[in-house]
């Protein structure tokens, strides 16, 4: 759990990454330290070999070997020397810082660093640790001869025993005091940046998490106090807005749906009530008509009464429409579906509206697509939502236009649809009306219940297809009317589909 935290994450990295810095730091400058000390243990045995080959050079040139004795002896008190000695190349001692040595045979490890040819070495001698052995020859020059011929060319090796005990003892401080350093460091560090990410971090990330678990459960008053002006503080203010957004907008929802609950608890009872009072009223509507009927009879053609009995049939029949419609809405019919053709609907309810008065001074145009296949509907139902269509798009004109009557098969999502419109060339409908059309109630006209384009939206929803309008003002309306295309199914009376056009299957 410990390593899901981001914070611990970043702190654990950081962490590593300068505590791997800092100890190849640490291990560079160790090992120039080491290698200092060394070159200086270096520099010492061969300023004090220098010193000592300049010191015995007079008394040896003179043959005054006591004196070249005293001063190996004399330098060989040096605590920091192993040994002075001076030996013969085949490996006697002729001289030494201690007497006891004179005349045995050198160290092996000294003899093979001569017989290698090299001037120094580094070895571990028992009792004295880590000696760095440093020879320089001793050349037989013409004031030697006296005393030792001229056939040699070496007369002897001078070998000075460096120990480096004491040099290994500052080295070792210097790693001691390196490493806790780096550890003094390396724990600092992680101690600040550890504070520093929890304070500036983890603490107001956790601040976060816990304000956002809280409007996760659906409490929207929740607001953040930002700790500074970083990015943590800019995302804890973006918090905040957000937060305020979400709370405007769920407010202006439940208002809304508020409104929209109660709107259509308003409609619910509208419509009982209406439906209601439309069931009391055709009762006497009809018998209201009928009486009238007996009386028009009496009246002959001339005389002035029967203009007015006319006028009251024909209040009579839009009441009695309207209290259809009323009917229909608050209680609509279940359909009976069918296989039909939609050309052949809309050219039976195009016959029917042009018997309307005001159809005969409009120009009438049908572009109807060959060949579509059926659509599963109920063909009454179908028919009076085209004839609802119609007779509007002829109201819309009635200084006269052109209607324009068309119907294709076209693929959407997948699906095949039979679609109709019906386009008229009048005044249009202005966009603040266009989106209220088919709400219930809802007319513009004098006599209007405002229930048909409501009826006809129904009507076609649960036939599973859509209706849609477009209008420019000015220019005209068009609605478009689309339902799910069908095959005729096999049977006995009807082997193969009457439709050649593939299509897919979606029943309502």
């Amino acid at each position: 759990m410990v390593f899901k935290s981001l914070t611990t994450r970043v702190i654990i990295l950081t962490i590593s990454l300068l505590a791997f810095g800092i100890s190849v730091y640490t291990y560079l400058n160790l090992k120039r330290e080491q290698t200092q000390l060394i070159n200086a243990a270096r520099e010492s045995t061969e300023l004090l070999l220098n010193t000592i080959e300049r010191s015995i050079y007079s008394s040896m040139r003179i043959g005054n070997t006591e004196d070249t004795r005293a001063i190996l002896e004399m330098v060989g008190q040096n605590t920091k020397l192993a040994g002075v000695r001076i030996f013969h190349p085949h490996g006697t001692i002729l001289k030494s810082s201690i007497p006891g040595e004179v005349g045995g045979l050198l160290n092996p490890s000294d003899y093979q660093l001569f017989l290698q040819g090299k001037k120094e070495g580094v070895f571990a001698q028992d009792g004295l640790g880590e000696v760095l052995v440093m020879q320089k020859p001793i050349y037989n020059d013409e004031p030697c001869h006296v005393c030792h011929g001229g056939k040699s060319r070496i007369i002897g090796i001078l070998d000075v025993n460096y120990s480096l005990q004491e040099t290994r003892r500052r080295m070792w401080e210097a790693t001691r005091l390196f490493i806790l350093s780096t550890v003094a460091i390396v724990c600092f560090l992680a101690i600040t940046i550890s504070l520093v990410m929890f304070k500036f971090v983890k603490k107001p990330l956790t601040h976060l998490t816990e304000k956002m678990a809280l409007v996760e459960q659906g409490d929207l008053s929740v607001r953040m106090q930002p700790f500074g002006k970083d990015e943590v503080g800019r995302l804890m203010s973006s918090f905040d807005s957000m937060v305020e957004r979400l709370d405007n907008a769920k407010r202006e929802l439940e208002q809304l749906h508020f409104q929209q609950m109660e709107r259509a608890d308003r409609l619910a009872s509208v419509g009982e009530m209406a439906a209601g009072i439309a069931h009391e009223i055709k009762n006497p509507l009809t018998g209201i008509a009928a009486a009238i009927t007996i009386i028009k009879d009496d009246f002959t053609p001339a005389d002035p009464r029967t203009e007015i009995v006319n006028e009251v049939l024909e209040q009579v029949k839009r009441l009695d429409k309207t209290v259809n419609d009323l009917l229909f809405f608050g209680k609509p019919t279940p359909p009976e579906p069918t296989y039909a053709d939609l050309n052949a609907l809309l050219k039976k309810t195009l016959m029917f509206a042009s018997q309307h008065r005001g159809v005969k001074s409009i120009e009438k145009r049908l572009e109807l697509q060959e060949n579509l296949p059926p659509v599963y509907v109920d063909g009454k139902q179908i028919q009076q939502v085209l004839l609802n269509l119609i007779l509007n798009a002829v109201q819309a004109m009635p200084a006269g236009g052109l209607l324009t009557i068309t119907s294709q098969l076209v693929e959407q999502a997948g699906k095949q649809w039979v679609r109709v419109s019906i386009a008229d060339t009048g005044q249009g409908i202005p966009p603040l009306i266009l989106g209220k059309i088919f709400t219930p109630f809802f007319t513009t006209k004098a006599q209007g219940t405002g229930l048909g384009l409501a009826i006809c939206h129904k009507l076609v929803t649960q036939h599973q297809g859509t209706i849609a309008v477009t209008s420019e003002d000015g220019r005209g309306t068009v609605f478009t009317v689309s339902l799910p295309a069908d095959q005729l199914p096999c049977g006995p009376d009807n082997d193969q589909p009457t439709n050649p056009i593939p299509i897919e299957k979606e029943h309502p």
